[in-house]
């Protein structure tokens, strides 16, 4: 289980507390940008600047960049050392050092960003990739930041993750603390004091003597600054009515599985709704891969994800761009934003996208829920229904018949972007791009 950590108010540029974070995980499917300029599309049919004053009437000063790379002339754009773009991946090419990890040596190139500037002094980053890691890779992300004041002081690197899609040889993990220089990590979360700019950097690593070839193909990077309260309710939008057809996984049918992995039930809500999302693509992993789970086990693949997504400095299976990480190959492209209303999210349910979201509540904040609270849970919206409540896959029922369940829309919304700030995983796949935006994402 993960505890959500308070948000930073926008007009306070100070470090939020570190806390453990609960219940099923943390996640939140989905959004999107291509060169990171802002976070509001437009749907087909709908009138651009009726959409924005909609929007942004629910959704007052939620400042939020998301910067892509990925395609091969976005990853030219970045630092090539050890490194080379071709087809749209940056693959490993030749050593530019050696280091040594649990024991073992490693080669090392790199991939880093050019510098960028979101527009507004930013508390909170959050970094998504998709990577191969063939035989004994790795790949390790870090950031580093700079100020507007001072001359434009720059921060030490702080590492976001050290991955790979194998257990085999890497244990994955997150790095939390940091704490040197105003600014920390938080599992998935760099917190920072307020800075004009960032960097992102990819470590490939193989093991020395080898020939694997690490590569990796998306890197994004979401900042934001955003209030503490969520605003009024945004009113609904084009996908009134719209339910997709994801399949319904509970994660409690797993209570007691794999303690290594995080014992299944409550733990498992982010891996279970990710799993959920790659269902509806048809993009599940195949028989063979989870074949060492027991046959008696309902639903398998969710067993899987687990393992494959568990952060072994957090203990847990909650960290959010390595459930993206996972789904990413599988379902095409996947990675961790922020939207700043369920306005927002209707427009990627109109473009066929389940999305992932990551909330907390207190007993009687969510009519219908399974669960009487949450200080961190993860589920699936699926759509709405034609009065503009929400319509999700909730993991934490019982069993699978009892995961569909509408909410409020009121109260899922707040509920998301008090507790997250919006926070969403979005996962799609070739035949669903991402919502028309009118080249601002």
């Amino acid at each position: 289980m993960r505890r959500l950590p308070p948000l930073a108010a926008a007009s306070a540029p100070t470090l939020a507390p570190t806390l453990p974070r609960t219940l099923a995980g943390t996640l939140a499917a989905v959004l999107v940008t291509s060169l990171g300029v802002g976070l509001l599309g437009t749907v087909p049919g709908a009138p651009a600047a009726a959409e924005e004053s909609a929007v942004t009437a629910a959704a007052p000063a939620r400042k939020i960049d998301l910067t892509r790379w990925d395609s091969t002339r976005r990853l030219r754009r970045g630092n090539l050392s050890g490194t080379r773009v071709a087809a749209g991946r940056v693959e490993f090419d030749e050593r530019v050092r050696t280091r040594r990890h649990a024991g073992t040596r490693y080669d090392v190139a790199h991939w880093t960003s050019p510098w960028r500037a979101p527009g507004f002094s930013f508390t909170n980053l959050i970094a998504s990739w998709s990577a191969r890691t063939p035989g004994d890779s790795w790949v390790e992300i870090q950031v580093r930041g700079r100020s507007a004041a001072n001359g434009g002081s720059r921060t030490n690197w702080d590492t976001l993750g050290r991955w790979a899609a194998s257990d085999r040889h890497l244990r994955r993990s997150s790095v939390s603390g940091q704490d040197d220089d105003g600014t920390s990590v938080n599992v998935d979360t760099w917190r920072t004091g307020g800075l004009a700019s960032y960097q992102v950097r990819v470590a490939l690593l193989r093991r020395t003597g080898t020939g694997a070839m690490p590569s990796i193909d998306l890197v994004t990077a979401m900042t934001s600054r955003l209030p503490t309260r969520a605003g009024a309710t945004s009113r609904p939008g084009p996908a009134a009515g719209k339910v997709l057809a994801v399949p319904r996984y509970s994660q409690m049918i797993h209570r007691g599985h794999y303690p290594a992995w995080g014992n299944g039930g409550e733990a498992w809500c982010s891996p279970t709704s990710t799993s959920m999302v790659l269902g509806y693509y048809g993009a599940l992993p195949k028989a063979r891969a989870y074949r060492w789970v027991p046959r008696d086990h309902t639903n398998p693949w969710v067993d899987y994800a687990a393992r494959m997504t568990y952060d072994h400095d957090y203990d847990g299976t909650g960290n959010w761009p390595f459930n993206t990480a996972y789904a990413a190959p599988r379902a095409g492209k996947a990675f961790v934003t922020r939207l700043r209303s369920l306005r927002e999210a209707e427009r990627f349910i109109v473009a066929g996208i389940p999305l992932v979201v990551s909330i907390a509540f207190d007993r009687g904040e969510l009519d219908g829920a399974p669960i009487s609270s949450s200080g961190g849970h993860l589920l699936v919206i699926r759509g709405f229904n034609k009065a503009g409540d929400v319509v999700v896959n909730d993991p934490a029922a019982a069993n699978n018949k009892g995961v569909r369940r509408t909410y409020r829309r009121d109260q899922l919304e707040k509920i998301w972007l008090e507790a997250s700030g919006g926070l969403t995983y979005v996962i799609h796949d070739a035949a669903h791009p991402l919502p028309e935006s009118s080249g601002r994402w």
